[in-house]
């Protein structure tokens, strides 16, 4: 079967101004309707193409056009989940106390956060995973995933930043910096505590 573009759960212009509509909508439509095509051509005929896209970049790992598209496209799915116009700027609960326990503070782990993402070299991602409950921060790059082997971050993960250029870009120019502040506007901390129960 298929996959298929997830529906966004918000307008194109819903994240303004952290987010601009034009970088949305290009964003969603072009890269992430792109790798979701060639992930279904790179696995049609295959013994992987019926499984779900988690086993799916661990199987097929060892296949460019797989690893690639494979992990385009669930980061991408992750990614619009983890946004919402209705931020509470803040984790709470169960999250928030873990966040404490692992960085110290809220503030603490969105220093660390920032700086993993502002460092990350070229195109890749800044994560915030959980093994077992016990948080982490780490980053991979272009498209891996930290549920592939060997690609420098390993977990669940709870939470990511696409810092690709092409994720902020229009908006920011070379100013990533700003875009990472501004992606702190608009996390679905909701959405992050969900997964994060999930992964105890």
């Amino acid at each position: 079967m298929a996959f298929e573009l997830p529906k966004l759960p918000y307008a194109y212009n819903a994240l303004e101004p952290y987010i601009d509509a034009k970088t949305m909508e290009i964003h969603y439509t072009k890269h992430h309707g792109t790798y979701t095509t060639n992930l279904n051509n790179a696995i049609a005929g295959t013994e992987l193409e019926n499984l779900p896209i988690e086993q799916i970049i661990i199987k097929g790992f060892d296949k460019t056009p797989i690893r690639n598209n494979g992990g385009g496209y669930l980061n991408h799915c992750l990614f619009w989940e983890w946004l919402t116009p209705d931020s509470k700027g803040k984790p709470e609960g169960s999250l928030a106390s873990a966040i404490n326990e692992s960085f110290g503070s809220f503030d603490a782990f969105k220093e660390e956060f920032s700086k993993t993402a502002a460092g990350r070299f070229g195109s890749g991602w800044a994560w915030l995973l959980s093994n077992n409950g016990k948080l982490s921060i780490g980053s991979t790059a272009n498209q891996d995933n930290p549920l592939m082997p060997g690609v420098g971050a390993t977990g669940t993960p709870i939470l990511g930043l696409d810092v690709w250029e092409h994720a902020y870009y229009l908006n920011y120019q070379n100013r990533r910096a700003d875009y990472i502040n501004a992606f702190f506007k608009v996390v679905n901390w909701n959405k992050v505590a969900e997964l994060f129960e999930s992964s105890k």
